[in-house]
């Protein structure tokens, strides 16, 4: 991977996207409301619900390797969110990601998905980003691949693939 993002505070910053740390408040209101006018009209999506309701269980979910906000540069809408469920097992972070209906084909979760684990493969401890995907689902599996993600290994029975990239020194 080639360091096409900056690194401003937390926020990590690519061509289109700026990935923000969540805050609990903003965990609040995707849970509670108000709505935000800096919300894409189908943010949040379901599984933004349920990443902010585990903030309280998950502090470590939050923060500079947390779990972030996809805001569109131009506009400055929030269009989905992506997360490494933090702190590492043996080196390895899950990440997951999610960008609403409204702004999928866009090439949105490669771009934040290839910045997130670029920024995690340089933490302290950290050599291995991974993620799941349910083989019914091909569009995430294509998020993945173009993140430059290789599928590790399949588990038919479940119907998932588990895909992986490690740092640079242990490729």
């Amino acid at each position: 991977m080639s360091s096409f993002f900056s690194v401003a505070g937390t926020d990590l910053t690519t061509d289109r996207l700026v990935l923000r740390s969540w805050t609990l408040r903003e965990a609040g209101a995707v849970l509670h409301g108000p709505r935000s006018a800096h919300w894409a009209e189908d943010f949040p999506a379901e599984g933004d619900h349920v990443i902010a309701g585990l903030f309280a269980e998950h502090p470590g979910w939050l923060g500079e390797y947390g779990h972030r906000q996809i805001i569109e540069r131009d506009g400055g809408l929030v269009v989905g969110s992506i997360g490494l469920f933090w702190p590492p097992a043996d080196g390895t972070l899950e990440i997951g990601y999610g960008i609403v209906a409204s702004r999928r084909g866009r090439g949105y979760a490669p771009e934040a998905t290839r910045a997130l684990t670029e920024f995690a493969l340089g933490a302290p401890g950290v050599h291995t980003v991974c993620a799941g995907v349910e083989l019914s689902n091909p569009a995430s599996i294509r998020v993945l691949e173009k993140a430059g993600f290789q599928r590790s290994h399949t588990d038919a029975e479940a119907n998932t693939a588990r895909y992986v990239t490690t740092s640079p020194a242990r490729r």
